[in-house]
């Protein structure tokens, strides 16, 4: 007996009027609106500091073991017309697995930007957004758009969920939260309308996932998160392109909604107010340090504690770092030699660094680093102190404090918010030294030089898909 033919008539909204009031479509609302609309310009600032910043991570991540193994996995079956892998030589793929594969690259060395509400939106929402552009060759002015919605979406959604309370369930937020920032962005450059930008946050949302399993052994797992999340951003704006349906009521349905299913404290109102005038986006952190952006506070302590000191504490030389209930839990576990990532996700690591080199950069992450004798001997000693203040003023605050035992008594450094946060700023020129520097490490300077100057001019690009293009072009080089 032949099966029935199924033909879809209407329009979800015709079957559900209610959608119209859903928390995604009204988002989705504000997502097709910003095509009528001007970014501010603090906004387009920080975006065009986040491309940039985005773009060096990624072109240093390209030489990394476990980003090469993502390379190589997306490169495998090219085709003649898509986006291109950075580190991948002529390869052109379909746009989510490039968008994956630049992803993981980005994110493979704890260089990328970060926010308080617990994750890495431009590692998940930049990779999205320029394998699109590279099909659909936008304006500049239109990717930077594209780019704030993202983050925008994908912090609001972390911010729903109250990211403390979440992390503290073992969820790593960059890869829950970050589809939802993917396909905002992608939705956004492809024209989708209210309706479809809908379906593909609803479709993001339900491909949200990342746990923080990664830390007992120092897996490669967390690498792939943000990578993932670009994938699955991508797809989900590409098939409600389709008329592939998502739901609706992704955030708050009572039987499998995404805020009650990731978070028992969660706040939805958290995810439109004063949408449209308060952009989350400008409060992005920045880098200056290669690990878990928890961790920059105690190291900004330490590294001011050892000026101070004029050098690093003498062995058997009491040291104790202060730290919130979350951060304990995050990054407070004992520190023995493991892998690159462990290293990088672990404060008593990162704090022996800052106090014995005085830097916390790519030099002290080697394999054969992260296991010297005189660095783990420190990162065992050190006395990890619970502070109840802290847990007061976390996330808004990612706070920490150091503390020296001398001959004249304790010396300690208190840090509210850490080199590079948004109430501590990196300057420009900064965030060009820190472009230069990894970027310096992969590509001849002249090309160094040319990629930042139209990376800080990318909303004067008449098209932007170019400008993707030669990004993906010197990736290719830098891989």
């Amino acid at each position: 007996m032949a099966l029935p033919r199924v033909h879809e008539t209407g329009s979800q909204s015709d079957a559900a009027p209610a959608v119209a009031g859903s928390l995604a479509r009204r988002l989705a609302d504000w997502i097709v609106s910003l095509r009528h609309t001007r970014l501010p310009e603090r906004t387009k600032e920080r975006m065009r500091a986040a491309l940039l910043d985005g773009v060096g991570a990624g072109l240093y991540g390209t030489t990394t073991p476990w980003a090469r193994a993502v390379i190589q996995w997306a490169a495998a079956f090219p085709q003649e017309t898509g986006a291109s892998v950075w580190g991948a030589p002529g390869r052109l793929v379909r746009p989510a697995d490039a968008a994956l594969a630049n992803g993981t690259s980005i994110h493979s060395f704890e260089l990328d930007d970060y926010h308080n509400a617990k994750l890495h939106p431009g590692a998940a929402v930049i990779p999205a957004a320029l394998a699109v552009a590279e099909v659909v060759h936008p304006s500049g002015e239109e990717l930077l758009k594209a780019v704030a919605a993202g983050y925008e979406v994908m912090i609001r959604t972390s911010l729903a969920l109250d990211p403390g309370a979440a992390k503290m369930r073992g969820w790593h937020l960059t890869g829950v939260c970050g589809p939802l920032g993917a396909a905002a962005a992608a939705a956004y450059l492809l024209g989708l309308d209210a309706e479809k930008t809908t379906w593909a946050l609803g479709l993001a949302g339900t491909q949200g996932a990342g746990l923080f399993a990664f830390n007992a052994d120092g897996a490669m797992s967390k690498r792939l998160h943000p990578g993932r999340a670009a994938h699955a951003g991508v797809l989900a704006a590409e098939l409600a392109a389709r008329g592939f349906s998502g739901p609706a009521f992704i955030y708050e349905a009572e039987d499998g909604g995404f805020l009650r299913a990731h978070s028992d404290h969660a706040q939805p109102e958290r995810l439109l107010a004063d949408l449209g005038r308060v952009f989350h986006a400008d409060e992005i952190n920045f880098k200056p340090y290669s690990c878990c952006g928890s961790v920059h506070s105690s190291i900004d302590a330490a590294l001011r504690l050892r000026e101070e000191l004029g050098g690093p504490p003498a062995p058997g030389q009491r040291v104790r770092v202060g730290m919130s209930r979350v951060l304990e839990v995050q990054c407070g576990f004992d520190y023995y030699p493991s892998t690159v990532l462990f290293a990088q996700m672990s404060l008593r690591y990162c704090v022996a660094a800052a106090l014995v080199d005085g830097a916390v950069l790519p030099p002290q992450f080697t394999p054969d680093r992260v296991r010297d004798p005189q660095l783990v001997q420190l990162a065992s000693s050190l006395e990890l102190v619970h502070d109840p203040e802290l847990d007061r003023i976390y996330p808004t605050h990612f706070a920490g404090w150091v503390e020296v035992e001398t001959a004249a008594g304790p010396r300690r450094v208190d840090i509210l918010d850490p080199t590079g946060s948004s109430a501590n700023p990196m300057t420009l020129e900064q965030l060009k030294h820190k472009f230069r520097y990894v970027v310096g490490a992969v590509l001849p300077q002249e090309q160094v030089q040319s990629l930042e100057e139209a990376l800080l001019a990318v909303d004067q690009q008449p098209d932007a898909g170019i400008l993707a293009r030669e990004l993906a072009e010197s990736g290719c080089r830098a891989g």
